[in-house]
């Protein structure tokens, strides 16, 4: 009964093929209700709110615990001063759970922020002598945050009342261990988790002239970290596998899919402005006329619409590398390219023959109520690799992305290989073996939570 049932979704999903005026009508942008990454068209004037990469990893150091990352603002400057990078506190940043495969959170962890601001009429400083903790009186501008969680046990409940954001990584003269106030601004969470809120390295390494015709037309555009120097603002929590899983049992439902929102304060109330699941997906996937849209939607959504579904079942990026460098399209509809963006990998659900990350997985999920939908699935039960492989699993390592993503996945050859068909024969696709050339983060991430290297306080432009 279970395996009717998932064919029957993934049929509805391929045979969605034209754009009907009913569908295009529900696409059309909402003006003030979207951003996304930097691609999105109206990202540009709200960066704050821009959810720019979600992580979601079993804790190397930690097994028995889930590690969840979700970073905000591109492209921060270090030395962006006087006025520094922060949260916005007109909105509410989330992370979110699926485990039970209806495409609907069943957990929810929630952070508002607010500012504390002691500079006044008295000095244009961020900072006027050396910080040397997250309470140093020289310390003049910090934020503070709620950290709030939902689940349907529970409802909502306060994990942190009162904490202290990480600071904008001033320099050496102003915060000369900027380790320490990392360190501190750590917060415990009941069961033996942690919370971090703050400044980080940008640790989504890759190189950006793929967007000039790809990497130049001949692929002589590749080497170059784009990222390199650049921070991001980042939210993360650590927490035990149970507080994730459906029914609290890892053992029986180790499956969760994962996605991160901002919700804007508007006069109507708060509004989903950006939402970010698998990396790249608005980037390569969705046309530039459905973004700003996309952005605004629920996963639970994903599905009944014809126009998003066609780009993932018929997608533009592999027609692009036939047309430029003569890599042959794999056949559509795209049912591989369906498990990995909307479904999870599950012998049942499609061609790609292993059970790796879908809800269906799970022994509690009820098959009836499983909808396809676009984010990031992690199946808990698969423990760290020793010697994690940058292609994750097309390189032969389960533990990594398109199962969740860890910090050192190459999402950007990851993609490029499946959208070229290596999923299909479990081959890399020779062509593109060399990738953006752009294999690891210019910083070696932290072996300890929350595992993201510290901000830098360099500027970018050294010449």
């Amino acid at each position: 009964m279970e395996l009717r049932i998932n064919r029957r979704a993934l049929t509805a999903l391929a045979v969605a093929g034209a754009l009907s005026v009913s569908s295009l009508a529900l696409l059309r942008p909402d003006t003030g209700t979207a951003s996304s990454h930097r691609e999105a068209p109206m990202i540009a004037g709200d960066p704050r709110n821009d959810n720019t990469d979600v992580y979601a990893f079993v804790s190397p150091d930690k097994p028995d615990t889930v590690t969840l990352m979700a970073n905000w603002i591109p492209f921060e400057e270090p030395v962006g001063g006087p006025n520094f990078y922060t949260f916005d506190t007109r909105s509410r940043y989330n992370i979110k759970i699926d485990n039970d495969g209806n495409a609907k959170p069943d957990v929810v962890y929630q952070w508002t922020f607010r500012d504390q601001d002691k500079r006044g009429t008295s000095t244009f400083l961020y900072n006027n002598g050396p910080v040397t903790s997250l309470g140093d009186e020289n310390l003049l501008f910090r934020q503070r945050y709620t950290l709030k969680k939902y689940d349907e046990k529970n409802g909502w409940t306060t994990l942190v009342k009162n904490g202290v954001v990480a600071p904008s990584n001033v320099g050496a003269a102003s915060m000369p261990d900027y380790a320490t106030l990392r360190a501190q601004s750590l917060e415990k969470l009941p069961r033996g988790g942690q919370a971090f809120a703050g400044q980080a390295d940008e640790a989504f390494f890759l190189d950006l002239r793929v967007f000039d015709l790809l990497y130049g037309g001949d692929l002589s555009q590749v080497g170059q970290d784009t990222t390199k120097g650049y921070n991001v603002h980042s939210l993360a929590v650590q927490v035990p596998k149970a507080d994730l899983a459906l029914k609290s049992d890892p053992g029986r439902n180790p499956v969760v899919g994962v996605w991160a929102t901002t919700d804007k304060w508007s006069p109507s109330g708060y509004r989903q402005v950006s939402r970010l699941g698998n990396p790249l997906v608005n980037e390569v996937v969705v046309p530039a006329a459905l973004k700003d849209t996309f952005n605004s939607l629920s996963p639970d959504k994903d599905a009944g619409i014809p126009a998003v579904v066609k780009r993932v079942t018929n997608p533009e990026l592999p027609r692009l590398l036939e047309g430029i460098y003569k890599i042959p399209a794999p056949k559509t509809p795209r049912a591989d390219l369906v498990e990995i963006f909307l479904t999870g990998i599950a012998k049942a659900n499609g061609p790609i023959k292993a059970d790796l990350n879908s809800q269906i997985l799970n022994k509690d999920v009820d098959a009836k109520s499983f909808r396809p939908s676009e984010m990031l699935r992690l199946n808990m039960a698969i423990p760290p690799a020793a010697s994690p492989d940058r292609l994750g699993v097309l390189g032969g390592d389960p533990q990594g992305f398109p199962n969740g993503r860890r910090l050192t996945d190459d999402v950007v050859d990851i993609s490029l290989q499946a959208v070229a068909g290596a999923a299909q024969t479990g081959k890399l696709v020779q062509a593109l073996a060399a990738g953006d050339k752009v294999d690891a983060n210019d910083k070696p991430f932290q072996t300890r939570f929350p595992y993201i290297p510290l901000p830098s306080a360099a500027a970018v432009n050294q010449n």
